[in-house]
């Protein structure tokens, strides 16, 4: 098989996917808002389960589904006939994915979901089929072709039931307010979950290893706290209200004018209106305004606009924390 056949196989799957897709979103109707509406009623859980391929897809989508907001589990159809079922309460709905709508296994569990009067939204693509005339929403996943010559491989269809599956996702989302903030608290360890949650005081350096100066103090007392403390000096008055800032290159402009540095006051030098960042501000922010501005390191304020640290640029990426 040569380069150009190959090539052709691959956009005709595309497109027969494609096609499927646009089907679909003209299937997007009342039945796709009750199944919204009996998941935003649920009290419980939503429990997906699906054999084989359907499986698959229904572990996605319940993962999707708890990431953004609506609590879920997958259900393994033949572990649920041998006792998983216990996973199952009465307050949970169940989606139930199989493009037959007979698959043996999932059939099996029906009696069960009726003795706990649990809701069934079923994904087939058979209306009349078991699993679709026993629901009490039923969500067409039909499809004119699988992408399989054969039409045998689920392709075509198991695109449009992930897809259909989002779509839910979302809408609930939505209809939650679910925000970026809330998925952020369900990824902590991710970079998403650093962005949105991460704030400047989590990465300033203060107390001890806070740099910082008096207006009365000379240049030799802010070139030791630079030389110690990374590279920037914070004027303040007594009561730690910021003044100005000193940074090494406020310091290398003044080696060129004069070797006499030493004994020059700081507010000389330092510069009177500086960039500043506040302590519970995200650390995306300070990423930016240092980015904006092209400077490393920003004086960190309280909500008394006193003085409490310094946050680097190193320190941000270090983490992971870009604009």
């Amino acid at each position: 098989m040569n380069n150009n056949r190959i090539i052709e196989i691959g956009k005709k799957v595309i497109q027969i996917e494609k096609q499927s897709l646009a089907a679909l979103e003209e299937r997007i109707n009342e039945n796709f808002a009750q199944a919204v509406q009996v998941i935003l009623d649920c009290k419980g859980r939503v429990i997906v389960t699906g054999m084989g391929k359907s499986g698959a897809i229904g572990r996605k989508i319940s993962s999707t589904l708890a990431s953004t907001g609506t609590t879920s589990a997958f259900l393994h159809p033949a572990e649920g006939i041998h006792g998983d079922l216990g996973m199952v309460h009465r307050d949970d709905v169940i989606i139930a994915i199989s493009k037959s709508g007979e698959t043996v296994e999932l059939v099996n569990l029906l009696p069960s979901f009726r003795r706990l009067d649990v809701p069934v939204i079923a994904m087939t693509a058979n209306k009349k089929s078991t699993l679709a005339r026993y629901a009490k929403v039923w969500l067409d996943i039909s499809v004119k072709e699988e992408a399989c010559p054969n039409d045998l491989a689920p392709t075509a269809s198991t695109t449009v039931t992930l897809a259909l599956g989002d779509a839910l996702a979302i809408a609930l989302l939505e209809a939650r307010g679910f925000s970026a903030e809330d998925f952020a608290l369900l990824h902590p360890g991710g970079t998403l979950g650093k962005k949105l949650l991460m704030r400047v005081s989590d990465l300033m350096e203060s107390g001890d290893r806070l740099p910082f100066c008096f207006q009365e103090d000379i240049m030799q007392k802010a070139i030791m706290e630079m030389a110690h403390k990374r590279g920037i000096c914070p004027v303040v008055d007594h009561q730690m209200h910021l003044k100005g800032v000193i940074t090494t290159g406020d310091l290398n402009r003044l080696i060129e004018k004069t070797e006499q540095i030493f004994h020059i006051p700081v507010t000389d030098v330092m510069n009177p209106n500086p960039k500043y960042i506040h302590k519970d501000d995200l650390a995306t922010i300070a990423y930016k305004e240092m980015e904006k501005f092209r400077i490393i390191a920003l004086p960190v304020l309280d909500e008394k606009e006193k003085l409490v640290g310094v946050v680097h640029l190193h320190d941000l990426m270090q983490e992971g924390i870009t604009a």
